[in-house]
């Protein structure tokens, strides 16, 4: 009896896996919102169930920002080096430009804040950071240091340079002894990148329970009206949102640039972008975003292990569309109108304040400080705004997300480095396995 009922365990549970988990983490998703609104308060006693998942995802992020950086390296020499860093940082400074422009055109054309009640409130924001302290903070006084306290840029910085140094050591040494330990080091660093895949699949198998309680104990805290208040402001970063990611990353990027399906690249990001919305962090999304990189849009690990570690750091295209509709938000609600100065300030302040804001949880409320204080707006607004920042963070951040991915395969195509023959772009195939193995998504 117990070994029938073991073998129906087994079937269950193939069953089970046999759904692609984007799928799953989608009804979990819907599940635990109901859970929320139908429990109440009594659904927070699943956070730490959800508090868990987060934790797992940030547990992941340095080591995969310091394997896969490492493993890009392996890959590049120093002029490539220069040629895909230069690529993907203009990228990412032109998308984030142009997702800025969107963001003042749509909160210029639906003009949010007007039939809003400014009720006051208190702004609780840490103080922003100064150029001054941004350029300083990428070098670090001590790597290991910086690896243990999440900095992420000071990582990167340390990671690369560090990298392309052995690089160049393996390119000049006459030393067969040094030339085969550099070999040696890049194989170490290969498979512990594949040992840390095995880890990613399994927390996002987890991930379906993380999801589920996550949302049931944020929507058991807040109410439904967690997501209901400050509508309009919601309703234009979502419409400001739509019009980039359709415009820019699927239009102009996927379709102009790439030559490729606009369904086949959502097939081969979706997984990072739900990740993404569900957790509502750049940094945290990372494990899955280089998963869908490599297993689905194919990029060579020579520009996704460079692009998409900066990228969940300086590229918040999401941030600046959300900073630019809440600024003329702000405006209106206090009775201020944005004169052209003001809004070139706006577009100004939000594309160089990214750079020095990370990509956690929180962060455009410190961003927004900063713009609100360039054009002479109260920061009490800060506080107002806070009750919508759980699902502006999430919009924002499934944003980036996309935009990283779009970037890196433009990037990609630019430098040869990506296979338009596998993975979802296959055939044309916008289902998304173009009959390769897919990650996380697949047994």
């Amino acid at each position: 009896m117990s070994e029938t009922n073991s073998s129906l365990g087994r079937r269950i549970w193939r069953s089970y896996r046999s759904i692609p988990i984007i799928y799953r983490i989608a009804v979990a998703f819907v599940l635990g919102s109901l859970v929320g609104v139908g429990f109440g308060e009594r659904a927070t006693l699943l956070e730490p169930l959800g508090e868990l998942f987060l934790q797992l995802l940030e547990m992941l992020i340095i080591p995969i920002i310091v394997f896969t950086l490492l493993g890009g390296m392996r890959k590049l020499t120093p002029s490539k080096l220069g040629k895909v860093g230069g690529l993907t940082v203009g990228m990412y400074i032109v998308t984030t430009t142009i997702a800025a422009v969107i963001g003042l055109a749509v909160a210029n054309l639906f003009d949010p804040g007007h039939a809003v009640e400014f009720t006051g409130g208190e702004a609780d924001s840490a103080d922003p950071p100064t150029v001054t302290e941004v350029v300083l903070g990428i070098v670090p006084d001590n790597p290991l240091s910086a690896m243990a306290n999440g900095e992420i840029l000071a990582t990167i910085f340390f990671v690369v340079v560090f990298g392309l140094a052995l690089t160049m050591v393996r390119a000049e040494t006459t030393d067969e002894a040094v030339s085969g330990a550099v070999d040696g080091f890049f194989a170490f660093v290969e498979a512990g990148t594949q040992a840390l895949f095995k880890i990613v699949w399994g927390v996002m198998e987890y991930g379906v329970i993380g999801v589920f309680a996550l949302m049931a104990s944020a929507i058991g805290s807040g109410g439904s009206d967690a997501l209901l208040q400050l509508a309009s402001l919601v309703a234009v970063i979502a419409v400001g949102v739509a019009v980039h990611m359709t415009v820019t990353y699927l239009g102009l990027l996927t379709v102009g640039v790439l030559g490729q399906s606009p369904l086949a690249f959502l097939a081969g990001a979706k997984d990072a972008m739900v990740t993404a919305f569900t957790i509502r962090s750049s940094s945290g999304t990372l494990p899955v975003t280089i998963t869908d990189a490599e297993e689905n849009l194919r990029i060579d690990e020579s520009v996704y292990g460079f692009g998409l570690p900066l990228g969940a750091t300086i590229n918040m295209d999401g941030a600046a569309i959300r900073q630019a509709v809440t600024a003329v938000f702000a405006a209106n609600l206090v009775g201020v109108s944005l004169g052209l100065g003001e809004q070139v300030m706006i577009l100004f302040t939000v594309i160089v304040i990214s750079i020095g804001t990370a990509g956690i949880p929180g962060a455009g409320l410190i961003m927004l400080t900063v713009i609100l204080n360039a054009v002479g707006l109260p920061l009490e607004i800060v506080g107002f705004v806070a009750g919508v920042d759980p699902i502006l963070g999430r919009i924002a951040t499934m944003n980036n997300v996309t935009g990283d991915l779009a970037v890196s395969s433009v990037v990609g195509k630019w430098t040869n480095s990506i296979e338009f023959s596998e993975g979802v772009w296959a055939d044309g195939d916008p289902g998304g396995d173009g009959g390769e193995t897919r990650g996380v998504t697949t047994d």
